[in-house]
């Protein structure tokens, strides 16, 4: 049996482990549950992949029917838990759930490991999963279950605390247990119960769940609960924070004896009660109750009952969130009720809802917050205690905070009732008593003015309150904030405001005491290593806690965590991320050790060695351990091991000096070759290598070493550790000797990695007070080697040294001269973390002097006495004595607040004192300083401007100092302003020049000096000759350093005498002559401006003057001015070269509210001024001068018109200026400035230019504001400029600065924007996004005290109500009964108002303007005002072109444009699209698609075919809608009136048969419509403009897709002309128009191109004689000049149209000319089009690209004329004489003179008495003879029956024939087209022919059919080699043979001329059925 058994178990041991844990036998389970537990415990790595395949194995095995092989299972899952981690908490929940089921009714130890598991879950953070399970055990009907599972609970939250385990889940569990059966059970819920109150405190736990207990229990609790203590803290950590621990062991190593973060993040939670409860809905009872009832009932009794309900159920401890503000509103009017009892109540319910609401009740708190304070008059004590309990509770709640109260308190504390002054006082003393830290902080500025004010309150009680509130804020923030307000305050009042902040100030010791004790008596928390201690919740009821086990340590621990298996890779990843700090202090080791960790490393016999007495011996096993460390592949390992063995033996203190020198050059040896030498090591081996450093005979090897430990660790360690070792060495050569190794040291590394402080108080404390010689020069050495990398400034941390040795110092600096940033000669190994500092000027440290800057020491800034301003500037240059002249620039701020005063100091010698003191601070500061220094330095520069020359000498020298600390280059822009400054005067300004120019001389290359150069070039005209001089030597110096391409650059900003010094240094040779001329332009005006002020000052003019352009001495000044104002009267007025818009409008922050502009900004506005408006000009601007300043607008207005451009430029800095004059009080200039700003807007309105928001942000918060301005006249002026900007703008861009001045508090400007928004909502109706959802806000005024500004809102509302009717009531917002009353009232006068001005109704707009359109038409409804005029934004008045007025006549108008629900029908929505406003027009648009959609789906298409009638009607409506919803929406209004007719049209247009309804004339109006649409530039700036333009593009496509492709390409081809400029959306110059046409152009092309590509395939849908009828009238319109002309210039439109017509050509072949018959191509002179047909046939036909339909040619085109029987008699010589002309040219062209003389030959047969030769007697003989020889030619091939293309002539015409034909003078020659003519109508009518009579049709057919006849004979012989098509038919390949060619001619023939085939034929007849039809005369 046992065999068998044995057998199983090891045959199950194969199995896998699902069937091993499921195995029938329960002993194979059970050895499978031992083995999953070794194998878990065996796992080291919690991402083991081994544990996801076990987790979903226990929910079974714990389940397990047999006890030992459940409790083995529950082994086996805590081995499971300890091993993994978090990612298993997935399988916890029906792992949990099995363990209650089953697991918890066991044996005693099956349970406890039951519990152990469930708190490892938690401790695996499955809190929730372990929760649920305990919800569901609890409510097991065997109690004996029940008690594990409570009990597991305590444990879990007794150990873990309420972080991990939430107190609510537990909290809602307990009362169901307080009432169950067994006592067992009630009495482990009590422990829990206990437990809860040492967690989160004992007054929550009491008020949630004491109701719920019966009273014995209660008494129980009280009982018990007066041996619980408050504060517990956890004694276990979940999983995650476990790992964690070693981080915060290593950082409390290094921290020391600080309070660890541990210590804080375990102080006791603080769990609000609020959050236990579950909220509680009060709004549903309250409805039910007889609340809002009861408040309206007369009788008091009845109003406090029923507030005494809403009382009642908002006592809960936590309200659900709801709608409250009518209840608000109702309980703010109850405040104010006459019975105080209703009014307590009403209080108190508000104080409930506070406290139950919270945060939820913060708009309400404030809404009724003025009228608790304001009830604080009432003196009844029932209702001032109900008022300070409810404001308490408001504040306490969170609903109320410091920032929010501040205006009512402000309020209240200036109220007349004293009470409400203490009072409201007293409730503030509670808030900053309660208030945290950081918020008095932010409000303190506010409330301490405040409170101080109120101290000189007449009655005690506020006083006293004062008193108290300042106190609270001390207690809080500490005195600083009242320091200043202090010194104010008597003796008394200060002292006694002292006492109280010092007896407020000394309760906090006793409970900071008691956080520490508790702190430090807290126990230790543990973990999952600590052995599991079963505890029981019924423990807690003996009064005592239970005994917490005392955690394992985690070294000492032999189970496996998480936490401590995460070593290898895991670990050294954490290492990476969190360095932890290197021990560095070694621990003992004694030699046995050290041998027995060497182990194999080195011999024995070594070691041994080592140990001998004898010195060779040891000197061998020196050599011999070195040979074997050199030899080491590994050294790294064993670096510390083998230092020790070298401490212990030789060891340091070896007598022999050749084993000395051999232990360190092993050392360094080890040090030098280690990838990571410990510092551990440095330690052993610094004491020893210093003290041989003392030693000469080891001192090389000794230093040598101390190098190579600074370049394994770092030189900062190896000197901090010697700094203690030679301070307290007995051998003074230790410190001398040590003291120049650290001069090499320094002069190796650098002093980058040094803690220079460290060092120098080294030198100065010990080196320097050494009484050794050699340790003093040492250290002066040491101390001259820093200076080379430190500089000067390491003198001024040694003032305090002795005189000799500053000597001797000096010495030394002057050998190691300063070399800046010098790189060093070794490095430290890349392993060792460097310092931040960076060696140079910065490397020595600087000290924060912000706790020195007393405010003492800043009030004696102030003070009145002058010795006491002395003495703080005294105090200032103390500080910075003590700081080594190296300070921080925190907290100085203040500090150059104090001195910038001092500069305005009325006593001069403080004054200089103050200028070298900031020089000081400035030098001490480092380059910080021009930061922290708040443009001090401008302050500075003006003290050149004192005449004192000691004075300007201090300034300049403060200014050395200053350019020591930054460079020039940030000090530039100051000097500009000062130099530019009129204030300071010439030896200032000449005393600046020399310093500039002195530091300039000593810089190459300097490019900002620029700057410089146009204040210099202003300076070579002052009156000063020294300032001249000195401009002169400075601009020498700019001009040197600038560089030239940079000069050039700038030189247009030079007038004036600079300029030839300029052009001198930059052009040399051309300075000559532009200096004379400029001398010529200069004189003569010079002398005349001279000659007027002598005459004005002495009344005559003197002789001298008149003779001299020299002026004499006592006219220099006058003369130098005013050559200085021509100069600059010469330059533009505005220079914008180097503007850069964009970049000053990013840093405008875009807000709608207005701020005064602050003194930077004003300064900023000043330098943007001086940049780009001329001298002159900002000056006046600029002037405080308000005279001025209207001279400056004067000039601005002049040169307005020519200076648009540059004024757009500068547009932001001008609108900055009028801001700043908006806010002044000058009337005479504000005036003046709103005269400007029309004439200004109106301009840019001219110029197209629209305001950036940037710029609008900048003007409109100021001028809504400035609205209400105090001067009628001026607000009229801001009125009409605001409708101005509104018209030019954009409405929905100005509405929100207008919307923004209702919430001003200057009650006018609240009248003006109210008045405002009427003017918008009756121009603009409700188009306006956002306009309807803020007339809430107008409606709220009406509540307002002003009667006016009632009014304003009342009107506005009565407009808005003429206009939406009674829909206006939805917009209004929640009003009182009396505002509702009162817009009620307002309605109803303008009900009577509309009836008596025969208005209508309100509301009824639409109907009105249907019957307007009825009666009018839309044009005059739009007139009257029945449509909603949209006047905002830059719209211009267009012509409409394509509306059809067929819709009226087919529907005639409705009564109504739609009901209320829109339209019903597809008429009545065509009427609303066509009539109605945009907004309007949607509705019926939404009727059309649904018909559209629905048609579409029809199969049978009836429906369709029902649409089709109407959609040449319906897209015309829409085309004509296009524009009118483009231009709404460029407004500000919603685009989707916009995309619904792009839908619309989308939808019409995707069905070919609804497209091809559409006529030519509609989509003609379309297409143009959508192109211009598309090439508006405003689109993409609207509202989805990117969206609107794809959909353009995409209905486009479609159009052209769809529609008729005939009427496409006639309409495309029609609009190849210049486009009407009424026809574009907004207007502009001729230039403008040139580009828009050109673009307009280019779109037409790509359209036509995408038809042509597809004419292959849709060439039968085309009507080809329509389309050729097209062609040729563009050709004709033309004609051959402009052709040309434009061939030329490779014109894109006449390029598309050849195009057309050589694909045509191709296409069609010779067939093309059959479609002809919309062509008069009988007309004289011919037809373009015709010689274009020619050309194509001929090329193709070379080509052989020509399409096979017929013969190639035409016979003639002009026989029509010459078959013509009977021409007019009275025009027969002219036409004569003009056809002969014609063919006289044909003759004399080589490509038709064959084709000239045929005609010849039939003139001459038509007209045989005419003699044409008489016609040629001014041609030449040659000419003559080649007619008549070739005339005779022609009668030959007529007789034989030949055509002229059957055989060539056999001579050509003479060259000279390819000339223009000869001069006839007798034959008037028509040109070929009349550019006058609009068609060619015009043509036929001026040569009285008319080709359209049936008689020449029938001729010409006859002709041609005659003449088809012997062609066919001719044709038969044709050339092979032409046409390798043999489907061609014969006939059809004619050409000459070459045989022929080279025998009759000496060159081709360039034409071959072919008879028309049938389709032309048949093209003729088609012209004949439609001239007997009428058609051609309707053409």
């Amino acid at each position: 049996m046992a065999e068998g058994e044995e057998k199983l178990l090891k045959e199950a041991k194969k199995l896998p482990w699902e069937d091993r844990l499921a195995h029938k036998n329960w002993k194979v389970r059970n050895e499978a549950n031992v083995d999953l537990a070794s194998v878990c415990d065996s796992i080291t790595d919690p991402k083991d992949p081994r544990l996801r395949e076990f987790g979903h194995l226990f929910r079974k095995t714990v389940a397990d029917s047999n006890a030992p092989v459940q409790e083995k299972a529950l082994d086996a899952l805590i081995a499971f838990l300890k091993a993994a981690d978090a990612d298993v908490s997935r399988y916890g929940k029906e792992v949990c759930d099995a363990i209650a089921a089953k697991c918890l009714t066991g044996r005693p130890k099956t349970v406890q490991k039951a519990q152990e598991a469930f708190l490892l879950w938690v401790e695996l953070e499955a809190v929730d999963a372990f929760l649920d399970t305990l919800e569901k055990a609890i409510k097991n009907k065997v109690a004996k279950a029940v008690v594990p599972a409570v009990d597991v609970m305590f444990q879990a939250l007794s150990d873990f605390g309420s972080k991990v385990i939430p107190p609510k889940r537990i909290l809602k569990m307990l009362p169901e247990l307080f009432d169950h059966q067994d006592q067992n059970v009630r009495a482990s819920a009590k422990g829990v119960t206990l437990e809860l109150c040492r967690w989160i405190g004992k007054d929550p736990v009491k008020s949630i769940l004491f109701e719920k207990m019966r009273d014995t229990m209660k008494k129980e609790l009280e009982a018990e609960l007066a041996n619980v203590s408050v504060g517990a803290k956890p004694s276990r950590k979940i999983r995650s924070e476990q790992d964690k621990e070693p981080e915060a062991e290593a950082s409390s190593d290094v921290v020391g004896d600080r309070p660890s973060e541990e210590t804080v993040a375990d102080a006791p939670q603080e769990i609000d009660e609020y959050d236990l409860m579950d909220p509680v809905d009060i709004l549903t009872p309250l409805e039910k109750s007889v609340f809002w009832n009861g408040v309206k009932a007369t009788k008091w009794s009845e109003r406090k009952e029923a507030v005494a309900e809403l009382t009642k159920l908002a006592s809960t401890k936590k309200i659900a969130p709801g709608d409250f503000s009518e209840i608000c509103r109702t309980l703010k009017k109850l405040i104010t009720d006459v019975n105080l009892a209703v009014a307590v109540e009403a209080i108190q319910a508000i104080g409930n809802l506070a406290r139950g609401l919270r945060t939820h009740f913060s708009a309400s708190s404030r809404f009724m917050l003025p009228v608790l304070l304001e009830k604080l008059k009432e003196k009844k004590p029932t209702v001032a205690e109900a008022l300070t309990q409810t404001l308490q509770a408001m504040y306490k709640a969170g609903c109320l905070n410091l920032l929010d109260i501040l205006e009512d308190v402000k309020t209240a504390v200036k109220n007349k009732v004293p009470l409400v002054r203490s009072l409201t006082l007293n409730w503030l003393t509670f808030c900053l008593e309660t208030s945290n830290k950081a918020l008095i902080l932010k409000a303190h500025k506010e409330y301490v003015p405040l409170c101080m004010e109120c101290l000189n309150d007449g009655t005690p009680d506020v006083r006293d309150a004062s008193f108290s509130a300042l106190a609270a804020i001390a207690k809080s923030v500490g005195m600083r904030p009242l320091e200043r307000s202090l010194e104010k305050l008597d003796d008394v009042r200060r002292k006694k405001l002292s006492e109280m902040i010092a007896s407020s100030g000394g309760e906090s010791a006793g409970a900071s005491s008691v956080t520490v004790q508790s702190s430090v008596g807290s126990t230790a928390i543990g973990n999952s290593e600590a052995s599991f201690v079963r505890k029981s919740a019924a423990s807690m009821l003996s009064g005592k806690r239970p005994a917490v086990s005392a955690p394992v340590s985690k070294k000492a621990g032999t189970a496996k965590t998480g936490g401590s298996k995460k070593d290898g890779a895991v670990r050294n990843e954490s290492s990476k991320s969190v360095e932890l700090p290197e021990d560095v202090e070694p621990a003992e080791m004694g030699l046995e050790e050290i041998e027995n960790r060497l182990g194999s490393l080195v011999k024995p016999e070594t070691v041994s060695k080592l140990k001998s007495t004898v010195w060779k011996e040891r000197l061998e096993a020196t050599l011999s351990l070195k040979e074997e460390i050199e030899g080491l592949q590994e050294l790294d390992k064993s670096v510390e091991i083998l230092v020790r063995l070298l401490c212990a033996v030789p060891g340091w203190n070896d007598k022999n000096v050749q084993v000395q020198q051999q232990v360190i050059e092993i050392i360094t040896h080890i040090s030098s070759t280690a990838a990571k030498f410990p510092k551990k090591c440095v330690v052993l081996c610094i004491t020893g290598s210093s003290e041989r450093v003392a030693d000469i005979k080891t001192r090389a090897s000794a230093m040598k070493c101390l190098t190579a430990f600074c370049e394994a660790v770092g030189p900062g360690f190896v000197f901090e550790r010697l700094y203690k070792i030679m301070k307290e060495h007995k051998n003074p050569k230790v410190l001398s000797e040590g003291l120049l190794w650290m001069v090499s040291a320094v002069d190796d590394f650098g002093v980058s990695l040094l803690k220079l402080k460290d060092l120098i108080d080294f030198c100065k404390d010990v080196g320097l007070q050494s009484s050794a010689a050699a340790t003093r020069n040492a250290t002066i050495k040491l101390l001259g080697a820093l200076h080379k990398f430190v500089g000067p400034d390491i003198k001024g941390f040694l003032n305090d040294v002795k005189p000799a040795l500053l000597s001797a110092l000096d010495t030394e600096y002057e050998k190691n001269p300063f070399e800046g940033t010098v790189a060093p000669k070794r490095v430290v190994k890349s392993s060792v973390s460097t310092s931040t500092s960076t060696g140079g000027l910065d490397s020595l440290p600087r000290e924060d002097i912000s706790s020195k800057i007393t405010p003492n020491l800043l009030k004696g800034f102030e003070s009145s006495d002058w010795k006491m301003r002395l003495e703080s500037i005294e105090g200032v240059n103390k500080i910075l004595e003590e700081a080594n002249k190296r300070i921080q620039p925190t907290g100085t701020g203040e500090l150059f607040g104090g001195l910038r005063g001092r500069l305005l100091d009325s006593n001069k010698n403080l004054v200089m004192q103050t200028l070298t003191t900031i020089g000081g601070v400035a030098s001490a500061m480092g380059p910080t300083v021009e930061k922290a220094s708040k443009g001090i330095l401008s302050d500075v520069l003006k003290c050149l401007g004192d005449n004192k020359k000691h004075m300007r000498e201090c300034t300049l020298a403060a200014l050395d100092m200053w350019l020591g600390a930054v460079h020039l280059d940030k000090m530039v822009p100051y000097i500009i302003i000062a130099l530019t400054d009129g204030k300071m005067g010439a030896e200032g300004r000449k005393d600046l020049f020399d310093w500039l120019t002195k530091q300039l001389t000593g810089l190459s290359d300097f490019v900002e000096a620029i700057h410089l150069l146009k204040p210099a070039s202003i300076a070579m005209t002052d009156k000063s000759a020294d300032v001249r001089k000195a401009a002169e030597g400075c601009i020498s110096e700019i001009l040197r350093v600038s560089g030239q391409e940079t000069i050039e650059k700038n030189i247009k900003d030079i007038q004036g005498p600079a300029l030839a010094l300029v052009l001198e240094k930059v052009r040399p040779g051309y300075v000559q002559e532009s200096f004379e001329s400029s001398k010529s332009m200069v004189g003569p005006s010079s002398k005349g401006v001279s000659k007027v002020s002598k005459s004005t000052s002495n009344g005559t003019l003197k002789q001298g003057n008149r003779s001299r352009a020299i002026p004499t001495k006592g006219s220099r000044p006058d003369q130098i001015t005013s050559a200085h104002d021509i100069a600059v009267q010469s330059q533009s007025l505005l220079n914008t070269k180097d503007s850069n818009k964009d970049d000053r409008e990013r840093l405008v922050v875009r807000r709608i509210k207005f701020e005064e502009l602050r003194p930077e900004q004003i300064q900023d506005l000043e330098i943007d001024m001086m940049k780009f408006f001329r001298e002159d000009l900002q000056k006046r601007l600029l002037s405080p001068d308000f005279k001025k300043q209207v001279d400056g607008l004067d000039i601005l207005q002049k040169a307005l018109p020519s200076l648009s451009k540059e004024i757009i430029e500068v547009l932001d800095i001008l609108l900055r200026w009028f801001v700043l004059q908006l806010c002044k009080s000058n009337t005479t200039c504000l005036l003046k400035v709103l005269d400007f700003l029309p004439e200004l807007f109106n301009t840019l309105k001219e110029e197209e230019y629209c305001l950036t928001e940037a710029e609008a942000a900048i003007f409109l918060p100021c001028l809504a504001e400035k609205l209400g301005h105090n001067i009628e006249k001026v607000r009229e002026k801001l009125r009409e400029l605001m409708k101005q900007i509104i018209q030019a703008y954009s409405v929905a861009k100005t509405f929100p600065y207008i919307l923004e001045g209702l919430r001003s508090k200057n009650n006018r400007t609240k009248i003006e924007c109210a008045d405002l928004i009427g003017y918008l909502l009756e121009t603009c109706g409700t188009e306006i996004n956002g306009l309807l959802k803020h007339l809430n806000m107008v409606a709220s005024l009406t509540a307002e005290r002003d009667g006016e500004l009632r009014k304003a809102a009342l009107n506005t509302m009565a407009t808005g109500y003429k206009i939406l009717g009674d829909d206006i009531w939805r917009y209004v917002g929640k009003l009182t009964d009396a505002q509702k009353s009162m817009l009620d009232d307002r309605f109803k006068w303008k009900i009577k108002e509309m009836e008596k001005r025969r208005e209508g109704r309100p509301g009824d707009a639409r109907a009105a303007l249907r019957r307007s359109v009825r009666e009018n038409g839309p044009e005059v409804a739009e007139q009257s005002g029945d449509l909603p005029q949209i006047v905002p934004g830059p719209i211009f008045p267009r012509q409409n072109y394509g509306i059809s007025e067929q819709i009226l006549e087919r529907n005639p108008v409705p009564q109504t444009i739609g009901g209320v629900n829109g339209p019903t029908d597809w008429n009545e929505a065509l009427d609303i699209i066509m009539f109605g406003s945009p907004e309007q027009s949607v509705e019926g648009m939404k009727v059309v698609c649904h018909e559209l959609a629905q048609a579409s789906n029809d199969p049978e298409e009836s429906a369709i075919d029902e649409l089709v009638k109407d959609a040449d009607g319906l897209v015309s409506c829409l085309a004509n809608k296009v524009a009118k919803t483009f231009d709404v929406s460029l407004m500000g209004a919603s685009s989707r009136s916009c995309k619904y007719v792009l839908n619309t049209l989308m939808q019409t247009f995707q069905n070919k048969k609804l497209a091809h309804a559409v006529k030519e004339g509609t989509l003609t109006s379309l297409i143009t419509e959508l192109l211009l649409w598309l090439l508006d530039e405003r689109v993409p700036r609207m509202e989805d403009g990117s969206q609107l333009l794809k959909a353009l593009n995409v209905l486009m496509l479609k159009i052209l897709d769809n529609a008729d492709r005939t009427s496409s390409f006639v309409v495309l081809i029609s609009l190849l002309r210049p486009l009407d400029p009424s026809r574009w959306p907004s207007p502009g110059t001729a230039e403008v128009y040139a580009v828009r046409n050109q673009k307009f152009s280019d779109l037409v092309v790509k359209c036509l191109i995408k038809l042509t590509k597809l004419l292959q395939s849709t060439i039968y849908e085309v009507d080809l004689d329509r389309l050729l009828q097209s062609i040729h009238v563009y050709l004709q319109e033309l004609g051959m000049e402009e052709i040309r002309r434009r061939a030329g210039a490779d014109d894109k439109p006449l390029r598309m149209v050849k195009t057309v017509l050589h694909e045509l050509v191709k296409l069609r072949g010779a067939a093309i000319k059959g479609h002809l018959s919309l062509v008069p191509i009988d007309m004289r002179p011919q037809p373009i089009i015709l010689a274009y047909i020619d050309l194509n046939l001929e090329t193709l036909a070379a080509a052989r690209m020509l399409t096979a339909t017929g013969p190639v040619g035409q016979t003639h085109w002009t026989d029509s004329t010459a078959n013509n029987p009977s021409p007019p008699a009275n025009s027969a010589d002219v036409q004569l004489k003009q056809e002969l002309g014609a063919i006289f040219k044909k003759i004399g062209d080589k490509q038709t003179s064959t084709i000239g003389l045929y005609d010849l030959y039939h003139i001459t047969k038509a007209y045989p008495k005419v003699d044409i030769f008489s016609q040629l007697q001014n041609a030449s003989e040659a000419f003559r003879t080649y007619i008549r020889d070739g005339l005779a030619q022609v009668e030959k091939n007529a007789a034989a029956g030949r055509t002229p293309s059957s055989l060539p002539l056999s001579t050509p015409p003479p060259s000279s024939l390819s000339l223009p034909s000869p001069d006839i003078p007798s034959l008037d020659v028509k040109p070929l087209m009349n550019p006058r003519s609009d068609s060619y109508t015009d043509d036929m009518r001026a040569s009285n022919i008319n080709p359209g009579t049936l008689d020449a049709i029938r001729e010409r057919m006859r002709t041609m059919q005659l003449a088809s006849e012997p062609v066919s004979k001719v044709m038969m012989p044709t050339n092979e080699n032409l046409s390798t098509d043999n489907n061609i038919p014969p006939m059809n390949q004619q050409n000459i043979p070459p045989s022929q060619m080279e025998a009759e001619t000496p060159h081709p023939p360039q034409q071959v001329g072919l008879p028309m085939d049938e389709k032309a034929l048949s093209g003729l007849q088609a012209r004949m059925q439609r001239l007997k039809g009428g058609g051609l005369d309707h053409m």
